[in-house]
C-alpha cells in the first residue's frame, strides 16, 4: 500500500536541468554551497542564507526605478539650436496609426512585464520569509513568473538603446538623462535578482 506514496516521493526529489534537461535526484545542498549540472554546468541549487529577504529588496528597488525611469527623462537631443527631452513613457506613445501597437509592446516587454514578475515574486515570498504557510496560489503565481521571463526585455531594451545612442551622437548632441542612468541601475539589479535566486529552493518552500 505504501508504494504509490514512495513513488510520488521518489518523483518529488527530481529535478531537470533547464538548459540540457538532463534529470538528477536532487541532492542535499548546504548553505552557500552548490549543485551544477555535470553536462552543461548550470547551477540547479543555489541556496543562500536570507536570499528571499534580498530577493524581496531587490524587487522594491527595482519596482521603484521602473516607475521612475518610466516618468523621468530618458535623454535629451539638441540639434540645430533645437532641444527635445524624452521620457520612456513619451516616446512609447510616439507611434500613431498601425504602428501604435509599438507603443504597446514597448510598454509591456520593458515595463509592465518586468514589474508583474517582481509583484509575484514578492508575492509568493512573503510568507516564505515570515515562515507562514505560501500564498493563495502562490505555486501559479510562481510559475507565471518563470513563464514570463522570455518576455521581460528591459536588458535588450537597454543594448538596444546604447547601439542607437552611437549612431545618433554623430547626428545630434545627445545628453542621458536621469531615467537613463536609473536604467542602467535597474538592470544591473534585474540581472542580481535572477542569479541571486535559487529556484529549487523556493519550489521546495511551496511544497511544505
Amino acid at each position: 500500500m505504501s508504494e504509490p506514496s514512495d513513488h510520488r516521493d521518489d518523483l518529488a526529489r527530481l529535478i531537470a536541468c533547464p538548459e540540457c534537461d538532463l534529470v538528477y535526484t536532487a541532492p542535499q545542498v548546504a548553505m552557500r554551497q552548490r549543485a551544477v549540472c555535470a553536462r552543461c554546468h548550470t547551477v540547479l541549487i543555489a541556496p543562500r542564507r536570507k536570499a528571499g529577504k534580498q530577493l524581496i529588496a531587490l524587487a522594491l528597488t527595482v519596482l521603484i526605478l521602473i516607475v521612475a525611469a518610466t516618468l523621468f527623462p530618458f535623454l535629451s537631443i539638441g540639434a540645430g539650436g533645437m532641444h527635445h527631452d524624452a521620457s520612456i513613457l513619451q516616446a512609447a506613445f510616439v507611434f500613431e496609426g498601425g504602428l501604435s501597437v509599438l507603443s504597446i509592446a514597448v510598454l509591456f516587454f520593458i515595463v509592465l512585464i518586468p514589474a508583474l514578475r517582481l509583484v509575484l515574486l514578492i508575492y509568493v515570498l512573503a510568507p516564505i520569509i515570515r515562515d507562514r504557510p505560501p500564498a493563495p496560489l502562490a505555486r501559479s503565481a510562481f510559475r507565471l513568473s518563470e513563464s514570463l521571463l522570455p518576455w521581460s526585455m528591459a536588458e535588450i531594451f537597454a543594448i538596444g538603446c546604447a547601439v542607437a545612442l552611437v549612431k545618433l551622437s554623430d547626428l545630434a548632441d545627445v545628453v542621458f538623462g536621469p531615467a537613463a542612468w536609473m536604467f542602467a541601475v535597474l538592470v544591473v539589479l534585474v540581472v542580481a535578482t535572477d542569479n541571486l535566486m535559487c529556484r529549487y529552493s523556493i519550489w521546495a518552500s511551496l511544497d511544505e
